[in-house]
């Protein structure tokens, strides 16, 4: 099965029931397992400034509209850096980009080590942020290498399982900072835990991960997916998943300080419990997605998103802090559950139009397997954008109510424009097919089939 030095697998065809059962998935999902390892840290990093802000007391000088204003810009970067990231693994092999990628992860722990002080500018600061973002890269490149290891049968279970071990990496962090906390430690002891942690994740990659020489670099395939309209779409509906989880990691601690006037350590004992939630969800999402359609599992998580943040609007108007954290630990859920689902749906949508377009077999394997891979990374990126939003709609809506009510309202218009596209695109038009059992004109019109998507 390899060919080459160098670790690359030139023989990977996981469609092949055969092929699959006697060497592939047990290949596939040792990079699995390493893969998520990488990913869990560089979530980490990404997010500690969720968890450093904590540390920053009335001696840093920052205002909470400025705290809002740093987390929003780590969050930019990560979602920019995605983008890279995602062809990376085309360029150098995913094993390869996936060392590099971890090592990178040395550069905002050891920066974010030697600044974290009172009397560092806020300026500064907001560097440290910019290069913390890259962590958010991690993802991007994971899940477009892992894309390709596995079938289309499994893609929901392990995209799921790979999202939700790298999305762990937040409550982990947070978890340890708690831990830090509590016992009286500062945040460089929490940045200094974590600088042999990138070092392994590097190693073990290095020692047990793959390259696969059919994943090349075809800047064709991210042409064609940025015209393709479902790739806007879904990130629409990203946008609505994981820059919700992302957005509220980012915030969650920060609004139980701001308006419920929470200590350090308080708002440390609450923060981790929707991030460890919604990131533990997140394969289940892609389970139910691989077993009832994704379309359908998207569909009414955007409707109980709707419908938690409608009871958040009315707990933050009245200042009960147990409704809020308890709906908001909902919330979380739900984003995790949405995450596994929405991505289920990517290469589905595209194997459908390879079928649409006449192909079939390998053919139709290699075209969805081109731009679902390629579609990833630009989904992932405007998705996490959303964590942007979130960030920045707090902060405004701190400016100027002193709550975060007004930001949960724009959520909550925002949940329902998510279900009504869903329904519009993906479950609106049923497939009609013909008497010999192929699609007919219609499929090809909609192009999508609600048990497959």
């Amino acid at each position: 099965m390899k060919a080459r030095g160098g670790r690359w697998i030139e023989h990977w065809d996981p469609e092949d029931e055969t092929f699959w059962r006697e060497t592939g998935e047990r290949t596939a999902r040792r990079n699995l397992f390493f893969s998520v390892l990488s990913e869990h840290i560089g979530f980490s990093v990404w997010t500690m400034w969720s968890v450093l802000v904590l540390f920053m007391g009335p001696e840093y000088g920052l205002t909470p509209a400025d705290k809002f204003l740093l987390t929003s810009v780590v969050t930019l970067v990560g979602a920019v850096v995605r983008v890279p990231y995602t062809f990376a693994v085309a360029v150098f092999g995913g094993r390869n980009w996936t060392i590099v990628s971890a090592g990178l992860l040395l550069v905002p722990t050891v920066a974010a080590f030697a600044v974290m002080e009172p009397g560092t500018s806020f300026s500064t600061f907001l560097l440290a942020g910019l290069l913390a973002g890259i962590g958010g890269g991690n993802f991007a490149s994971s899940m477009t290498n892992i894309n390709a290891f596995f079938p289309l049968r499994r893609k929901g279970w392990a995209l799921g399982l790979n999202a939700g071990g790298g999305n762990i990496g937040v409550p982990v962090i947070q978890l340890v900072a708690l831990a830090i906390i509590g016992a009286g430690g500062g945040p460089r002891v929490l940045l200094g835990i974590y600088v042999p942690l990138v070092l392994v994740a590097a190693v073990l990659a290095a020692c047990f991960m793959d390259n696969l020489t059919s994943v090349r670099n075809d800047t064709g395939a991210a042409k064609d997916a940025a015209r393709d309209a479902h790739t806007w779409i879904m990130s629409v509906l990203y946008i609505g998943t994981f820059g919700s989880f992302i957005g509220y990691s980012f915030a969650f601690g920060q609004v139980l300080q701001s308006q419920f006037g929470r200590s350090p350590l308080q708002a440390a004992y609450l923060t981790f419990i929707g991030p460890l939630l919604g990131s533990l969800v997140r394969p289940l999402g892609g389970r139910l997605a691989d077993r009832y359609g994704g379309a359908r599992i998207t569909l009414w998580n955007f409707v109980a998103m709707a419908a938690a943040t409608a009871v958040l609007v009315t707990a933050s108007a009245s200042g009960s802090l147990a409704l809020f954290v308890a709906v908001f630990v909902v919330l979380f859920v739900l984003s995790g559950l949405g995450n596994g689902s929405a991505f289920k749906m990517i290469p589905g949508i595209f194997r459908n139009k390879a079928l649409g377009k006449g192909l079939e077999g390998e053919a139709a394997v290699a075209y969805g397997r081109r731009l679902s891979g390629a579609s990833m990374g630009l989904i992932g990126a405007v998705g996490a954008l959303g964590g942007v939003a979130v960030n920045l709609a707090f902060r405004q809506s701190f400016l100027s109510s002193g709550s975060g009510t007004g930001a949960f309202v724009a959520f909550l218009a925002f949940y329902a424009v998510c279900l009504a596209v869903t329904w519009a695109v993906y479950l609106r038009r049923p497939v009609v097919r013909t008497p010999d059992g192929t699609a007919g004109p219609e499929r090809v019109r909609a192009g999508l089939s609600r048990a497959e998507v």
